[in-house]
This record gives structure tokens, sequence and C-alpha cells, in this order.
């Protein structure tokens, strides 16, 4: 699912190097648990942290593959880069622009939302 990016604010996260290849990590915000992802070829992604089957579950311990996870409850095949559900089965989550300035990663999230 894609945020509408002229309405969002960008909140530090970490530095880059807290974000280790291959391993899920949550980030709390406000009212928001994310799991941030880096890939192999460095490239940071960031999801709300909750499976999108109907049970729920956390993500950050899904295993990163390319630029997709496989969720660890459910093994549903999950894209990093637009947070849907790969076939054979169905649904998404929500995913959140990342950027990186100064070696410092930023996660772009609605300016409506509280950060507590």
């Amino acid at each position: 699912m894609e945020l509408n990016t002229l309405e969002l604010r960008y909140v530090e996260i970490g530095a880059l190097a807290q974000f280790k290849p291959f391993i899920g990590k949550e980030v709390r915000i406000g009212e928001y648990s994310l799991a941030v992802f880096r890939t192999s070829d460095g490239k940071l992604f960031a999801l709300e942290n909750r499976t999108p089957h109907k049970k729920g579950g956390p993500l950050t311990e899904a295993i990163v593959s390319g630029h997709a996870i496989y969720c660890p409850l459910r093994d549903l095949h999950i894209s990093l880069e637009d947070g849907k559900v790969l076939e054979p089965d169905t649904g998404e989550v929500q995913t959140y622009p990342v950027v990186i300035e100064n070696e410092v990663v930023k996660i772009g999230l609605p300016e409506t939302i509280a950060l507590g």
C-alpha cells in the first residue's frame, strides 16, 4: 500500500550501521510498530510489523530473500517494495518510504500520527 508522499514527515530511527543485512529490526514510533529490513544490496525497507494473516504476528523475524521476506508464522512471501503477498497467497502490509541522509535512517510517516 502506498502512502501519499505529500502528507509525510520523515522521522529519524537510527544510524545506518544499526541495521544489519538480512535481520529484521523492530522500530517503535508512537503507536506504530515497524519492521525494518536491510537487503544484501544495502537497501532499507520499512513495513508495518504485522503479518497480513488474520491471526497477525510480527514480521521482524521474517527471512529475507532478495527484496522479499518469508513470514515466520504463515510462510507468506511478501514483497519488501510494495508490501504485497506474492501468489498464490493474497494480502498486503503497509510499507513506508525510507531515506538515508548522512548515514542517518529516516522513515516517512503520515503527518497525522502522534509521535508519543
